[in-house]
This record gives structure tokens, C-alpha cells and sequence, in this order.
């Protein structure tokens, strides 16, 4: 039953020879009976080939299924990774093309500002310095948007530090993060979640004039990581409210965590306005 070819049809020769010969010198059976035994061995060889190469048909046509799969699957990233290729030129030809110019223009803003320094108002020269800076930012965060399209690296929670240094070289807030628990990798989509919520909430705070200082804190806990990031009224200041702009909106980072499976809470306090994320890793 387990051998293949050659093998499976001496074994078989083998047995039918022994049931021959034993039917006829041991038991000393009629040709009938010796027949009989013989044919058994030949049948039950022949069900056991049959069942054998039923069993290889199966495991090919299993292999198949498997293979064809695969192709599919591997279509799929295809076209998905030619259409993100397709949005990646779009964007580039159009965003990062208008955002260089912005920055160019701005450049020789600051330069004249610079130049007439003594005579124009130094908050306007301030003004022009800090939508410089914008712009820039504006342009790297295209230019990430548009790697990560064409398969890039995505940002993540390392990059929390390079934002709130960003945040607070252009809006002169303080802003202080902080890591608690036992650092662990994160699912794309995760480590893109907590980048994205961080940076929205800091955007709201930019938009909303009065913080005195804002607070991120990364929590990994056992079922997951929880993002909160709180700014600080000034005192006598109005506390900022929430701003759903630049395509980042609070709205969709609340959907995107609940596709995660986690949740998204903002909400004004006492002092200020508070950002929670949560999602399961």
C-alpha cells in the first residue's frame, strides 16, 4: 500500500506468490480455494492502488487551490499597489508641487522680512517666519504621504518627539511626552493611528490660541496602548475646543480606531482639552 511503482507491484507479486504456494503446500486448499485467496490479494492490491493515487489527485488538486489563491491574493496587492503608485504621482504633482512653490514664496517673504526688519512690524516678520515653517512641515508630512503610498516605512510612536519638538518650534507652546510600560512593536495600522490622533490634536491646539502647555502620554498596557494628549489652558484663556481640518479630522481618527477595534474620546476638562486613544496590540 505504501509503495510506489516498482516496489508496490513486487510487494504485491510477493504476496500473491506466498498465498499460492501456502494455499497449496500448507493447507493443501483445492484450486478454487487457491484462486480465490489469489484473487483477494490482487483485488485488495488494486483497492489500495486505486486509494493511493486518489489520495495523490487530492493533495495536487489541494496544491492547486493553494497556488491559485496565492495568485489571486497576489493580483490583489498588485492592483491595490498601482493604484496607490497612481494616487502617489497625483499627489505629488499636485500637493507637493503647490506646497514647494508655497515655501519658495514664503523663503523670499522671510528675506524681505528680514531685510526690512527696522521698518515693518516684528510680529508680522514672526508671522512670516512661523508660515514658513508650516509650509515645510507641510510639505515633509506630503512628501511621508506620499512614501507611504508607494510602500514606505509608516510613522509610528517613535516619531512623537520629532512632533512635539516640531509643535512647539512653531507655536512657541511647551510640549513635554511621555512613555510609560515596556515598549512593543505595532501593527501598521496601529503605529499610523496613534501618529495620526497625535497629530491632529496637536493641530487643534495650534488653532486654538490660549494653551499654556500641552502634555502627551503613551501608555503600553497589557491589551493595548493608550495615547492621551491634554493641553493646559493659559490662565484667563479659553480653553480649546475640537477642529475636525486637514483631512485628519477627530471624526475619522475615531473611525479609524474603531475599525481596530479600539476607541477615540475628546472632550474639554477642567483646564483644558483632552484627546484619549485606545487600541488594542
Amino acid at each position: 500500500m505504501r509503495g510506489s511503482g516498482r516496489v508496490g507491484v513486487i510487494g504485491a507479486g510477493v504476496a500473491l506468490v506466498a498465498v499460492i504456494v501456502a494455499g497449496a503446500t500448507v493447507t493443501h486448499r483445492t484450486f478454487i480455494g487457491v484462486a480465490l485467496n489469489a484473487l483477494g490479494v490482487t483485488a485488495f492490491y488494486l483497492l489500495a492502488l486505486l486509494a493511493r493515487r486518489l489520495r495523490e489527485g487530492q493533495d495536487q488538486a489541494e496544491q492547486l487551490l493553494v497556488e491559485l489563491e496565492g495568485s489571486r491574493a497576489a493580483e490583489a496587492r498588485a492592483a491595490a499597489l498601482s493604484e496607490r503608485q497612481h494616487l502617489a504621482r497625483e499627489m505629488h504633482d499636485v500637493l507637493a508641487h503647490s506646497l514647494s512653490g508655497l515655501v519658495l514664496q514664503l523663503e523670499g517673504a522671510r528675506l524681505m522680512a528680514a531685510r526690512e526688519r527696522e521698518r515693518i512690524d516684528p510680529q508680522l516678520a514672526d508671522a512670516i517666519e512661523r508660515a514658513h515653517h508650516l509650509a515645510k512641515a507641510g510639505l515633509e508630512e506630503s512628501r511621508r504621504a506620499i512614501g507611504m503610498l508607494r510602500g514606505d516605512d509608516l510613522p509610528g510612536p517613535e516619531r512623537l518627539d520629532v512632533l512635539a519638538a516640531e509643535f512647539e518650534r512653531d507655536s512657541d507652546v511647551p510640549c513635554r511626552v511621555e512613555i510609560e510600560g515596556d515598549e512593543r512593536e505595532l501593527g501598521s495600522e496601529a503605529r499610523l493611528t496613534v501618529y495620526r490622533v497625535a497629530q491632529e490634536a496637536l493641530t487643534n491646539v495650534r488653532k486654538h490660541a490660549g494653551a499654556e502647555r500641552v502634555e502627551i502620554h503613551l501608555g503600553y498596557e497589557p491589551g493595548g496602548v493608550r495615547l492621551v494628549v491634554e493641553d493646559v489652558a493659559a490662565p484667563g484663556a479659553a480653553p480649546p475646543g475640537p477642529a475636525d481640518g486637514g483631512g485628519y479630522g477627530l471624526t475619522g481618527m475615531r473611525e479609524r480606531a474603531e475599525l481596530l477595534g479600539g476607541t477615540l474620546a475628546a472632550a474639554a476638562t477642567g483646564r483644558g482639552f483632552r484627546v484619549e486613544l485606545w487600541v488594542p496590540a
